[in-house]
Parts: structure tokens; C-alpha cells; sequence
């Protein structure tokens, strides 16, 4: 029987898809979905409500950081900042991570996700925070690190009331991109219902990074995508 509550960070992606189904099978659910004024919030938002509603979510927040928008520094949210196409011959190599920091990393974003996360854990009992964060096969992101989590969990230890047990999980933070797809076929996620798309509503581009590893992980796990692209 599932006791324990746990948050699932629910970008709408692959990613945070596979680390729903992954904390399925030990604890009851609640799903938090952050509009920082992306690109793509609308089509990431349907997506997190249609993955809510086959896990049976109840328990489902969404919130807005769009100053994050207004800040800038990045073209993930700042429409005069290109979105990048990737470098689809770097991608060639088992283990990609990009050489230097993309543009598309949104300054510091994960900090202000995993303090909402921690603020409705402290008031609903949750007892983990699941985070779909990919460090060896990414892009690279400073704030998808390992060493991130290990330290924002000690700023929740001595930041929150004594009495308050909350870790952050990152389940995913050493695997590759093929690996993930093939443990999100194994544990049945619904990766159909996923959008993973930097720039596109309807249909992926294909030529983005997220896409390209996205299609990546696909290919080399042997998986035909589910999702429809240009």
C-alpha cells in the first residue's frame, strides 16, 4: 500500500513522464507544473493535465514563475533569442553533453521549481520531491548536476521546520537518453502524451536540442517516437 506522498515535477516532457511513472510504484502522487514563460507553456501544460489524468492525480498544482520571463537570458523565454538548432554530428557520440552552457538554460530555473516543490511538500506532508534531471546525457545545464540536488537538499534540511523529512530524487540523473526511454516501455509510461519541444505547439521540430536527443535516445534504445514531428 502507498503511504507516503511524493511531488512529481511535471514539465510535460519525457523526462518528468518516466521519473511520474517511476515514483508510481512506491508512493501516492501529486504533480507541479511551473509556467516560467516558455515558449511552448501551452502545449507543456496539456500535456502535464492529460499525464495527471492517467496516473489518477488528485493532488495537482500549477503555478507561474513568469518573471523568470521577464529576466530573460534565455531563448527559451526571451522571443529575440534564437532558439539554437543542435549540432547533430557532436550527437553522433554514445555519450553526448554539450561542451559549453546553451542559451536555452533558463538562469538558475531548477532553484525556484524545487522551492515551490518544497513549500506545498512542507504543507501537504509530502515526504519526496521527484525531479526528471539528466546529467551524463544532456545539455549540459548547470542546474541538472548531481552535486545541485546533494546541496539544495541540505538547504532544505536546515530551511524547513525541524520536524520536516523532504529529499529530493533525481532517478534519472545517470542514465542516457535510450536508457530512460527504455525503463518509461518497461513501467508502460505514456509517452505518446509527452511534448519535449523547444520552439513548437503541434508539431515537434525535430531540429531543437531537446528534440535531437529526445529522437536520439529513440533511436539508439531501438523505439520508434510516438510523437508527431515536421
Amino acid at each position: 500500500m502507498k503511504t507516503d506522498l511524493a511531488i512529481v515535477l511535471v514539465s510535460g516532457g519525457m523526462d518528468s513522464c518516466v521519473c511520474a511513472a517511476i515514483a508510481d510504484s512506491s508512493y501516492q502522487l501529486a504533480f507541479l507544473h511551473v509556467n516560467y514563460g516558455q515558449r511552448t507553456e501551452a502545449r507543456e501544460l496539456l500535456a502535464f493535465n492529460q499525464l495527471a489524468d492517467h496516473y489518477q492525480v488528485k493532488k495537482r498544482l500549477s503555478v507561474s514563475l513568469e518573471y523568470l520571463k521577464v529576466i530573460g537570458g534565455s531563448a527559451l523565454t526571451d522571443s529575440n533569442i534564437a532558439v539554437p538548432e543542435a549540432d547533430f554530428l557532436s550527437m553522433q557520440a554514445s555519450k553526448f553533453q554539450s561542451p559549453s552552457i546553451p542559451v536555452t538554460y533558463v538562469p538558475f530555473r531548477n532553484a525556484h521549481l524545487l522551492s515551490i516543490a518544497t513549500s506545498w511538500a512542507e504543507v501537504i506532508g509530502a515526504r519526496k520531491i521527484f525531479i526528471g534531471a539528466v546529467e551524463e546525457d544532456s545539455s549540459g545545464y548547470p542546474d541538472c548536476r548531481e552535486i545541485f540536488y546533494e546541496a539544495f537538499n541540505r538547504v532544505i534540511e536546515v530551511g524547513t521546520k525541524p520536524e520536516t523529512r523532504i529529499d529530493i530524487v533525481t532517478p534519472l540523473i545517470h542514465m542516457k537518453k535510450s536508457e530512460i526511454v527504455k525503463r518509461g516501455i518497461q513501467l508502460s509510461a505514456p509517452l505518446n502524451l509527452t511534448w519535449s519541444c523547444y520552439q513548437n505547439n503541434e508539431k515537434a521540430c525535430g531540429r531543437c536540442e531537446s528534440c535531437a536527443l529526445r529522437l536520439k535516445g529513440f533511436r539508439e534504445a531501438g523505439i520508434n517516437d510516438p510523437i508527431p514531428y515536421e
